[in-house]
């Protein structure tokens, strides 16, 4: 690999912004290596030689839709050809924390690879396509690339560059099915789980009142209201003469001539 081009838009307004990721890449790798990135205005971009391989590092300080100049005017003028330059660039088509190796293909409506291709006149250039996500809605996505991604997601797709970063090493020396291998094959990490929002302690005074609740005995019958009372009462005072009217019969026929003798 001769040349790795990183896209994005220059001033520090798009820096954090999504559409940059692939300028995060080569600023990476240009910290790591101790390279240094000059303006060159020949080139209209920042430029910078990797000393270990002797490849080119670019970002191109042209914005984004205009990113094929600098890249055509610098493999033009060292003789590099398309299948010999690596772009980094953001991919709405991966979530963030997914980082993948392709040659050619559709520029999936990508403005700077747009650009790039028509300017050298071929898709045959490598790509890494650093997932930042999708936001949904096609009519957002302008809007989304140009804004920040969250914290949990930016630090998705940093894990996403550290392991394209250390696989490096395979695409300058032309290894690229190596390093597709071990990078499209290699776990993901897995985001964290939002932790579960604990229930709150029952407070002490609450949990006295349920205890003394369960242990207090059940309160007596209440007493029969008046009405009823009386109703009973009369009930057994009739039940008692039916009784008695019974007892004498009973002895009429038992004493035989009681009566006459009473009247007597």
């Amino acid at each position: 690999m001769k040349l790795i081009v990183g896209l994005g838009n220059p001033g520090d307004r798009y820096q954090a912004t999504r559409h940059n990721a692939g300028f995060w890449f080569v600023e990476r790798l240009a910290a790591e290596s101790h390279t240094v990135l000059r303006k060159d205005a020949k080139f209209e971009a920042l430029v910078g030689r990797h000393e270990a391989s002797g490849a080119w590092l670019m970002l191109p300080q042209s914005h984004m839709n205009l990113s094929g100049k600098p890249v055509q005017m610098l493999a033009s003028f060292f003789k590099i050809a398309p299948a010999d330059i690596l772009v980094a660039h953001d991919e709405l088509d991966f979530p963030p924390g997914v980082a993948r190796l392709k040659q050619g293909g559709g520029i999936a409506g990508h403005n700077g690879l747009k650009d790039i291709s028509a300017r050298v006149g071929s898709h045959e250039y490598w790509r890494l396509r650093i997932g930042i996500g999708h936001p949904g809605d096609p009519h957002a996505v302008t809007e989304y690339v140009l804004h920040k991604p969250s914290q949990e997601d930016r630090a998705a797709i940093d894990a996403a560059l550290a392991r394209a970063l250390e696989l490096l090493p395979l695409v300058l020396t032309g290894d690229l099915q190596g390093a597709m291998l071990k990078l499209h094959t290699e776990p993901e990490p897995a985001r964290a789980e939002r932790p579960v929002k604990a229930e709150p302690a029952r407070p002490a005074k609450a949990e006295a009142a349920a205890k003394k609740k369960a242990t207090t005995p059940d309160a007596p019958p209440k007493p029969a209201k008046p009405a009823q009372a009386e109703k009973a009462a009369k009930v057994e005072e009739e039940e008692a003469a039916a009784k008695s009217g019974g007892i004498g019969s009973f002895l009429k026929k038992l004493i035989p001539g009681s009566d006459a003798a009473r009247k007597k």
